[in-house]
């Protein structure tokens, strides 16, 4: 298994995103290893984490912005505890996401993510949230980048990273 971090990285910086200015983001795709095989000899495919957030009635993975100064890695950590309640430590760096919300450009950096410790109580910004496997995941994922992400998972697990 590769390196897990859990330390930010030097590089840009969180800054609050001024009209036309990227909007800067961090987030996780929170996994634990499947359930034992009827068999006994290995595992399941790995459970990954989907949050529900009922202000905009989506499925989606934990991530958010950054905060002035704070680094991509600890923006990600923080933002699973904050969403999900769950401590991790950050594996292998996924594809970063690209696109327009709210007329803005938005850059996400995502991180495989292993929990270890915590537990998750409904709040305001996250009412749900759901443990499935990668199918399921990907059919309950309401974005499509999202269900990207979860193949990069997939592949990079099946590379050897964490």
């Amino acid at each position: 298994m590769g390196k897990l971090l859990t330390t930010p990285v030097r590089g840009t910086r969180g800054r609050p995103a001024g009209r036309g200015q990227t909007v800067l983001a961090a987030g996780a795709v929170l996994w634990v290893p499947g359930p034992p095989k009827k068999d006994g000899v290995g595992r399941k495919k790995p459970r990954i984490a989907l949050i529900h957030r009922p202000k905009y009635d989506d499925w989606s993975l934990p991530k958010g912005k950054l905060e002035p100064g704070e680094g991509w890695r600890s923006a990600a950590l923080r933002e699973v505890l904050e969403e999900t309640g769950l401590r991790c430590v950050l594996g292998v760096e996924l594809p970063a996401q690209h696109y327009l919300a709210q007329g803005r450009p938005k850059e996400v950096r995502y991180w495989a993510a292993v929990p270890t410790g915590g537990s998750f109580t409904p709040n305001r910004e996250v009412d749900r949230l759901k443990w499935l496997a990668p199918r399921k995941a990907k059919a309950r994922l309401t974005h499509e980048r999202d269900r990207e992400l979860v193949d990069a998972l997939l592949a990079a697990l099946a590379d050897g990273a964490s």
